[in-house]
């Protein structure tokens, strides 16, 4: 079952106050950062599917709980981390954790010439299978300042975690990105490409 992400208009109809209009928007716009979010905590795109979709009800569900000065995506975003977490407590052990290459790319690109198409290609896999060494609790913070846009003060809201931790986790999750194998051959990479272009 796929959920439509603008089918939680039908759920209210009556006395549509601004707070619930600006979560139905949040939703509507939140769905494919949210699930490639979903996707890069979990490393599954049917498991993300499924976390995103039980994010938005339960979002849904709770949003009395929101108050004037909330911030709506913060908020948002927090239920999706949980979700995520919920799901991996529940299900994922015994599953193949890898996502699925093809799915993540086609969220994250456009179409270009096939040259420069292979070279994203490569790089994604690269950033990906870095990003997917890193522990949860550095991975969370990556994933949503770099991939959903997040803030320091709003993933500090959605992680539940004071704004210093979350700079220092931001901290020490890039240095061990910027230190991987892999990354670090891409790094080269370009660097012999721009030399390369001076000669």
């Amino acid at each position: 079952m796929k959920l439509i992400p603008g089918a939680i208009t039908g759920l209210v109809k009556r006395d549509v106050d601004s707070k619930d209009l600006e979560l139905e928007i949040c939703i509507r716009e939140s769905y494919a950062p949210a699930f490639r979010t979903a996707c890069l905590i979990l490393g599954n795109p049917s498991d993300a599917e499924e976390s995103v979709q039980e994010a938005f009800l339960r979002a849904w569900r709770f949003r009395t709980t929101l108050t004037a000065e909330s911030n709506i995506q913060a908020w948002l975003y927090r239920v999706v981390v949980n979700a995520c977490f919920s799901r991996l407590r529940r299900e994922i052990p015994d599953r193949d954790r890898r996502a699925g290459d093809g799915l993540l790319e086609h969220l994250a690109t456009q179409v270009g010439l096939p040259d420069a198409e292979a070279t994203a290609s490569e790089t994604r896999r690269s950033v990906h299978a870095a990003l997917m060494s890193l522990p949860l609790q550095l991975r969370i913070p990556i994933i949503l300042r770099y991939y959903a846009g997040l803030s320091e003060a709003e993933i500090a809201l959605a992680i539940q975690r004071r704004q210093g931790t979350v700079k220092s986790r931001l901290h020490e999750a890039r240095k061990r990105l910027a230190e991987h194998p892999q990354i670090q051959m891409l790094a080269a990479g370009e660097q012999i490409s721009v030399k390369e272009k001076i000669q």
